[in-house]
């Protein structure tokens, strides 16, 4: 048996029930993601909120905010962990490459040239990357791994 849009399907293709299926089906990343799963679970803490105050169920009020907060947190901690991802990309890829730069990075990564350079300025102050230049006033700067002495590699 087979399962269609609204319901269970035989075999020789003949609906059996009429009751639609509401099934979602979302690739497992995306359930794993807080991307999506943080506002989903910020709305339902907030319903969850708002049917108990209707209600005077005054535990479901504070269940209901409690998910929602929790849900915010979740939401403000996937954003911080998105540069953070970006940033060990960019590293990967100047550790492969020494002495590429911001427009090199970005073309090959796919990855627009501003965050790129956001990502080499945060690493380079952290003192992961160091900056290396042609001497040429104001021209393109290059990354390099510096080496353990604290000079360019």
């Amino acid at each position: 048996m087979l399962q269609g849009l609204f319901g269970i399907m035989c075999r020789e293709g003949r609906s059996v029930g009429v009751s639609p299926s509401w099934e979602v089906r979302l690739p497992e990343s995306a359930i794993r993601s807080a991307r999506y799963t943080s506002p989903v679970l910020f709305a339902l803490g907030g319903l969850n909120a708002w049917v108990g105050q209707a209600a005077s169920d005054y535990l479901a009020v504070s269940t209901g905010l409690c998910v929602s907060v929790c849900a915010a947190g979740l939401f403000g901690e996937d954003l911080l962990q998105r540069g953070y991802r970006s940033d060990r990309v960019v590293l990967a890829h100047v550790a492969r490459h020494p002495g590429a730069t911001a427009r090199e990075v970005a073309q090959v990564l796919g990855i627009p040239e501003s965050r790129v350079k956001a990502n080499l300025d945060r690493l380079t102050g952290d003192g992961l990357l160091a900056v290396t230049s042609d001497g040429v006033a104001g021209g393109p700067r290059s990354y390099l791994l510096p080496s353990v002495d604290g000079g360019a590699k």
